[in-house]
């Protein structure tokens, strides 16, 4: 058991009261962390306001340096944080592994861009006169982030942050503290001045509300439910502060007939499977034209059955899955395969048919690795199924029919959208986000289109005799 304190003004405060259990093995307790109040997270926010101004100042070489060092220093420790992660979230080992190389690569990336000029310059018309741009950071950038990628996403919102000039305050999810301890450990190591990142161990209801509160977060950026999303997006808009929210999904594939069965299966067990079904980008309905649904649903009930996944993440969220598949067969589903717990907090994969699609389980976010397949006459009736959705992240088409994958990609009301290839998964260096009810639908996060959000313009005249 390892004891995770908050990191405010340099210093590692707070007494241990909450616990975190391995879901895995739920009678291991993984670690324990502060139940933060109001008043530490106005130490936090302190803290990082007082730091702010000599970071910015600081050459954005020398802060880029900062993120490459403590890249370096992850690197090294990429095994034990792996094994931490697997511990606390409950993903594979190989899962696991594969996001601490994610939140390596991010800090590589945008410690790189510091070295990249970050204004333009642009002509006049008045004579003897240059005009060129700055971004200057927002200031003090609050950071609210959930469980199911503990150290990824911190890491794709803390660097384009620090790296920026702003000083942060993240209240990581109760459920994972020990992915952020080792990443903000590796900044402070790597040279990171006191108080320029500080982490307020928490629950949402008290922290994460106090920081939203606080009048002196110039932005938050935000990824968890659609229910909390929105409540902070009230928040923030009173004052007009920025805020950037990555909310819920109900992400859906459109199978054509002329697509390889197998492919298909495939492609959707990784989407609805892989990180037990816990991405926000993960798909959860999938429609199949006719002439196909047979042969792909005998492909992925075969698929499932061969998945390996890890256990739900918490005995609450493992009660909304067995509750969403309890729903369906009183409505009258099939269970093609799985949905049923084996042991502890592990759910088999699990394949539904024969649901309407005005169905709950059909059109609400589960967060598990439960699939809905659905029949559909046409390509037109795939397509305005996918789009009849309150949520708009990631959608996805199996076809060889490029005529048909270039319509959907213009026409599916995400912002996301793959081709031949699982929902779930993105690299690093391109945008993402997306509409509706999954986002504000304003800043993307991740490439260089996340230093829109924690920068503001300012135009500059430079007259000279």
């Amino acid at each position: 058991m390892t004891t995770v304190q908050n990191l405010i003004g340099g210093e590692r405060v707070g007494d241990p009261e909450l616990a975190r259990h391995n879901p895995a093995n739920p009678g291991e307790i993984v670690a324990v962390t502060p139940a933060s109040d109001a008043s530490a997270v106005h130490a936090a926010v302190s803290a990082a306001e007082q730091a702010q101004g000599a970071w910015a100042a600081l050459p954005a070489p020398a802060r880029g340096a900062i993120l490459l060092d403590a890249a370096d220093l992850l690197r090294s420790r990429h095994s034990q944080v792996a094994e931490d992660l697997s511990r606390e979230e409950g993903k594979t080992l190989a899962e696991a592994t594969g996001e601490v190389r994610r939140a390596i690569d991010v800090l590589r990336f945008f410690g790189s861009l510091a070295w990249q000029a970050s204004g333009e310059v642009l002509p006049s018309a008045m004579p003897g006169t240059t005009i060129f741009t700055r971004r200057e950071p927002v200031g003090v950038a609050a950071l609210i982030t959930p469980w199911n990628f503990p150290i990824a996403i911190p890491a794709w919102k803390m660097a384009p942050a620090l790296v920026s000039g702003n000083a942060v305050v993240i209240k990581p999810a109760e459920l994972t503290p020990l992915s952020v301890a080792h990443l903000s450990n590796a900044l402070v190591e790597a040279g990171l001045p006191a108080g320029v990142l500080n982490v307020v161990h928490g629950t949402g209801s008290v922290a994460g509300d106090a920081l939203a509160r606080d009048p002196r977060v110039a932005a938050l950026s935000f990824t968890g439910s659609t229910r909390v999303g929105l409540g902070l997006h009230t928040i923030l808009s009173e004052r007009r502060a920025r805020v950037q929210l990555e909310m819920g999904g109900k992400n859906a594939y459109l199978i054509l007939d002329d697509a390889d069965p197998l492919a298909a299966a495939k492609v959707v067990a990784a989407s609805a499977f892989s990180l037990t079904g816990q991405a926000c980008t993960a798909t959860s309905r999938v429609y199949c034209t006719p002439g196909i649904m047979e042969a792909f649903l005998t492909a992925l009930a075969k698929e499932a059955e061969a998945f390996t996944m890890g256990p739900v993440v918490s005995e609450q969220q493992l009660a909304v899955d067995v509750s969403a598949i309890d729903v369906a067969r009183a409505e009258g589903a099939t269970v093609l395969t799985g949905g049923d717990v084996p042991s502890g907090q592990f759910l088999r994969p699990t394949v539904l048919t024969g649901l309407a699609h005005t169905s709950s389980v059909v059109r609400d976010e589960i967060f598990g690795p439960v699939v809905a397949v659905l029949g559909v006459d046409s390509y037109e009736e795939g397509l305005a199924r996918v789009n009849d959705s309150r949520y708009g992240l990631t959608a996805g088409i199996c076809t060889r029919d490029l005529t048909a994958a270039h319509h959907f990609a213009a026409h599916a009301q995400v912002g996301v959208v793959k081709v031949n290839r699982p929902t779930t998964g993105l690299d690093l260096n391109v945008p993402f986000g997306g509409v509706k009810d999954s986002s504000s639908n304003t800043f993307r996060e991740q490439g260089t289109a996340a230093l829109d959000f924690y920068t503001w313009s300012k135009t500059v005249y430079l007259g000279h005799e």
